[in-house]
């Protein structure tokens, strides 16, 4: 059932996604990737964006070490490993948020979120190469990530007298994410038992009343609903956190945690799916008042990607219907509404209607990350399901 739409999948990264990237990406002049890239690939900003960088890295590695070892795809990565290992840290080892073409520091956020997919990257190239050095840094630089999110002063975050101490799922996430790669290749039980915790971690963000997952709850449990990021829904984010925690639990089963992934999965497509204009919310206020971010109504590329994968990955676990009904419906708005057929890639933001809201295929935020991910990982998932 599945195949017409590995098909298309195939195709669609091997013949779009991937050159578009390659041919107006790359800065072979001063290393790494351009991101802000219009339709046809002008660039419209040339600085460095670092957790972009990152994640170009791993995607490029990854393509080489699971789809095909071609040398083109390791030279991108290459491209970048070499950007960020010269340019990319502070003194303290700290990564910087941005950085000028030249790789001059620009901007420093006080977020883990670009150290960490620049650890991703170098695990994922030092994997592919056999690069022990990027290895290494990547091990070190992610306990340092698991320090600053367990303590943010550590990044320069002050912590105020009015703040609650909070969980933020994104915070579960991403090192749930560098955890299970570290797991999977590394003979050290301390990932597993991190891999654990952020099972636990995340199962506390699920709201059973409305089957999804909170993007933000008390560390002390207290009841956040007054606050608008207590009443935070985005479902992209919580298809996401389904499929990040059915890989988490492959390797250290969970029956209970597997079926709160299902549930989650479907309360997230129900809650979140425009019925009147199609395709997924960005953000939604689960009292139904208004969310802070303005953009709550877009429709966004990478919320439709990852529903991609994590339905295509539910119905290979479960062989149920309901998933390739639901699969049917996300493909055909993204196909229509994101992917485009004259230049590659893929439109990231659209308005509720789905009128495309601008022309560029990368920014700041979007990279050649969430949409070849998705659409190899859906192609591994069927091909697993072949065996």
């Amino acid at each position: 059932m599945l195949e017409a739409y590995a098909e298309r999948y195939r195709r669609d990264l091997v013949d779009a996604v991937i050159p578009f990237w390659l041919r107006h990406a790359l800065d072979h002049e001063h290393g790494g990737y351009f991101t802000c890239l219009d339709r046809d690939g002008t660039v419209y900003d040339p600085r460095k964006y670092m957790w972009l960088q990152g994640r170009a890295v791993w995607m490029f590695a990854r393509l080489y070490r699971e789809l095909a070892p071609r040398d083109e795809w390791l030279a991108a990565a290459r491209l970048g490993v070499d950007f960020i290992r010269r340019y990319g840290r502070d003194a303290e080892g700290r990564i910087f948020f941005s950085l000028t073409r030249e790789g001059q520091p620009f901007f420093f956020q006080r977020k883990p979120y670009a150290a960490v997919f620049v650890q991703m990257g170098l695990f994922e190239y030092g994997l592919a190469t056999g690069d022990q050095a990027c290895l290494d840094e990547a091990v070190a630089l992610f306990w340092r990530i698991v320090a600053w999110i367990e303590q943010p002063t550590l990044l320069g975050r002050p912590v105020l007298p009015g703040q609650v101490a909070v969980s933020q799922l994104a915070d579960r996430l991403v090192v749930g994410m560098m955890a299970l790669e570290l797991a999977r290749q590394l003979d050290d039980p301390r990932y597993d038992e991190v891999l654990r915790a952020t099972v636990a971690g995340v199962l506390r963000h699920y709201d059973p009343a409305h089957r999804v997952f909170r993007e933000v709850v008390a560390h002390d449990g207290r009841d956040l609903t007054a606050l608008p990021e207590g009443r935070l829904f985005s479902p992209g984010h919580t298809i996401e956190t389904v499929w990040i925690l059915l890989q988490m639990l492959a390797r250290n089963p969970d029956a209970q945690a597997q079926q709160v992934a299902f549930t989650a999965l479907a309360g997230a497509l129900e809650l979140g799916w425009d019925t009147q204009y199609d395709g997924l919310f960005y953000f939604m206020d689960l009292a139904g008042r208004p969310t802070l971010q303005l953009e709550a109504t877009m429709k966004l590329w990478w919320p439709h990607a990852e529903a991609i994968y994590a339905l295509v990955l539910a119905y290979t676990l479960t062989r149920e219907a309901h998933w390739l009904t639901w699969l049917e419906r996300v493909d055909r708005y993204t196909y229509t509404h994101f992917v485009d057929p004259v230049h590659g890639e893929w439109f990231g933001y659209c308005d509720r209607r789905g009128d495309l809201a601008l022309t560029s295929k990368g920014g700041n935020y979007k990279g050649f990350f969430h949409v070849p991910r998705a659409l190899l990982f859906s192609l591994q998932a069927i091909d697993r399901m072949r065996d």
